[in-house]
């Protein structure tokens, strides 16, 4: 299988691949590292298609693992560091992870982990008693290279499964859209556990490029980032976007290295992209749509701050090369007519195997090969896509996913709830805020439910407000909550209930 270091290191081995808190890597310096990292997991018994699981902040290890795992047929199981401990154990024993790289604490290991690595010190350890070893060359396209927790409308999160296949044909369809060079110097600050995060590596690495990392996001930190390093590229999520420019308007960079500014995760609102485009003048505005089962990329949309003015200031684009996109109706599924909202369905290389151990959740998304979204939008006369309202209710928070029904189920363990619906609303820093309505059994108050949550899921998670209410919750004939209803006065005046559309 064709993986991106192999190239970096055969055409540009002294180039500089990397650079992190004072560290610099050449790519031949990368490649060495990785074939140690490699022979390290092998000295811990670790073998193809064994899992790997990562719970830990952004670095040059990261980077590292996340070539080396897969590079050498393992499959990476990266973990949202922000999660709490139930809901990391929950995901270490659904994979079956053998090894967890960690730089956090966790609670009660499943027995599955029978090592233990510290991310920083305990990787450089693993890495100076190793010997370097070759990665396998008959490792398939179809063959796993990670997991990819995300959430799901039960509850439970679930493992999504990319073969080589899915990652390798993301970065080839991200080149068709978005130019990647040797001059490439990509400043990598979403969480590496997103596949947002990652979006950019294989490509920038494929081309020889030069990655930057910030271990968490500061916005004063980033823009000295790009002036002192030339940054050329970068990809943040909306919330990011308004925090850089903001800093950026008020204690000025040189930022005209800056050539392309991406955002993802959620749609942006009209008059923050017009403030960007104030603060990084020189930079062009692009921003994609996809999600973990798409590898992510679906659509584009380049030189957004030319069509801000017009109706296609609330576009996500147009599917990449190598991508289809349909709009379906969501009972049928058949295609529906340009104008018409449905639910988003995605085929192409980068679409998922499915999910890891659910084959009945994976039969209710994937049909003849069309993985359908829950996302609810439709497509004006020139094929961009404009997100309307998501099937699957997902709120979208900072750029996190957050399921209502995993909220709603941490809600009903308290012993006072009698009912609780969750849903977004309207946030003008994360662009939607996690709302919970709730129906008491007894005297509780918001305080207490709120570090009930705490308890249980990641602080992202959590509500930040809980309405208490004595009457019931509106239901619909067959006795379902009316949760659009519950929605609709914190929208409305909007043309649809996604933030920033």
């Amino acid at each position: 299988m064709l993986w991106p270091l192999r190239r970096a290191t055969a055409v540009a081995p002294d180039a500089a691949a990397v650079s992190f808190a004072g560290v610099a890597l050449t790519h031949a310096e990368v490649w060495e590292r990785c074939r140690r990292l490699a022979g390290g997991l092998h000295g811990l018994g670790v073998g193809r298609g064994d899992r790997v699981a990562v719970v830990a902040q952004n670095s040059h290890r990261y980077l590292e693992l996340y070539q080396a795992v897969p590079g050498a047929g393992m499959v990476l199981v990266p973990l949202n560091h922000r999660h709490a401990d139930a809901e990391l154990r929950y995901a270490l024993e659904d994979s079956g992870a053998r090894v967890l790289f960690t730089d956090r604490e966790i609670a009660g290991l499943p027995a599955c982990v029978e090592h233990v690595v510290d991310a920083d010190e305990g990787h450089e350890a693993l890495l100076a008693g190793a010997d370097a070893a070759d990665f396998p060359v008959d490792v398939r396209e179809d063959d796993l290279a990670g997991l990819f927790y995300t959430g799901g409308t039960t509850g439970a999160a679930k493992g999504v499964m990319l073969p080589h296949r899915a990652l390798v044909a993301n970065a080839m369809h991200l080149q068709a859209v978005w130019p990647f060079d040797a001059d490439t110097r990509f400043l990598l600050v979403a969480p590496m556990f997103h596949l947002a995060g990652t979006l950019a590596v294989l490509a920038t690495t494929w081309q020889g490029g030069h990655q930057t990392i910030m271990r968490a996001f500061d916005a004063a930190a980033l823009l000295d980032l790009v002036e002192r390093e030339a940054i050329t590229a970068t990809q943040v999520v909306p919330s990011m976007l308004a925090a850089i420019t903001e800093e950026q308007l008020a204690r000025p960079r040189d930022v005209s290295s800056l050539r392309f500014l991406t955002f993802g995760g959620a749609p942006s609102a009209t008059e923050t992209l017009r403030r960007a485009r104030r603060a990084f003048p020189d930079a062009e505005l692009m921003t994609m749509y996809g999600a973990t089962e798409t590898a992510p990329l679906v659509t584009a949309v380049r030189r957004l701050e030319t069509r801000l003015d017009t109706p296609q200031a609330a576009t996500c684009g147009r599917p990449l090369v190598g991508v289809e996109m349909r709009v379906v109706d969501p009972e049928d599924r058949t295609p529906l007519a340009r104008g018409e909202v449905g639910e988003v369905a995605v085929r192409g290389p980068n679409v998922m195997r499915g999910y890891w151990n659910k084959p009945d959740q994976t039969a209710a998304v994937l049909v003849d090969g069309w993985y359908h979204t829950g996302d609810l939008g439709r497509l004006d006369g020139d094929g961009y896509l404009y997100l309307v309202d998501r099937a699957k209710d997902m709120i979208v928070s900072g750029g996190e996913n957050v399921y209502s029904t995993e909220v709603e189920d941490v809600l009903y363990r308290h012993p006072a709830v009698r009912e609780a619906a969750v849903f977004g609303v309207p946030d003008t820093r994360w662009g939607e805020a996690v709302h919970a309505v709730v129906v008491a059994r007894e005297a509780v108050d918001e305080e207490e439910l709120i570090a009930h949550c705490r308890t249980a899921i990641a602080g992202y998670k959590v509500p930040k407000r809980i309405e208490l209410r004595e009457e019931p919750l509106p239901k619909s004939g067959a006795g379902k909550v009316l949760k659009r209803e519950l929605r609709a006065p914190y929208w409305e005046g909007r043309e649809s209930m996604v933030s920033g559309a």
